[in-house]
């Protein structure tokens, strides 16, 4: 059984952190959203660069030793993603990278919002029949 909450663990992680780069893009569609994702976003600033934990990589661990495993060697990042899906090289480039996008979804959050009375108030054409 820990192996799997573990695994499900791993899952929630990797949607947390795909919530963190592309949240704000689904804001556009539910803008009330942005307030998860800004809360997600500096979460996840802060467990990068600072000393924080991170709630996830802690419940795994706790599963991992459940099943006589220690700690994820360097952490959920270092561990999944450097060396694996991308070169850790890559990291100051992909970091640019996430600022951009996450702006971005900001800026098109906030577009939406400043004309969201233009959409509602347009006049639909009426379809009889």
């Amino acid at each position: 059984m820990a192996k799997f909450l573990a695994d499900v663990t791993v899952v929630v992680h990797i949607l947390a952190l795909v919530l963190i780069g592309f949240g704000g893009f689904v804001a556009w569609r539910w803008p009330k959203l942005i307030f998860i994702h800004m809360f997600a976003a500096a979460w996840g600033v802060l467990v990068n660069v600072t000393p924080v934990p991170c709630p996830l990589t802690a419940l795994e661990n706790y599963f991992r030793h459940q099943q006589g495993l220690g700690d994820l060697p360097g952490g959920f990042n270092s561990y999944y993603l450097y060396g694996t899906v991308f070169p850790q090289s890559w990291l100051p480039a992909i970091g640019i990278v996430a600022i951009v996008v996450v702006t971005y979804s900001y800026v098109g959050v906030y577009h939406r919002w400043r004309h969201r009375h233009d959409e509602e108030t347009q006049v639909r054409p009426v379809h009889l029949g």
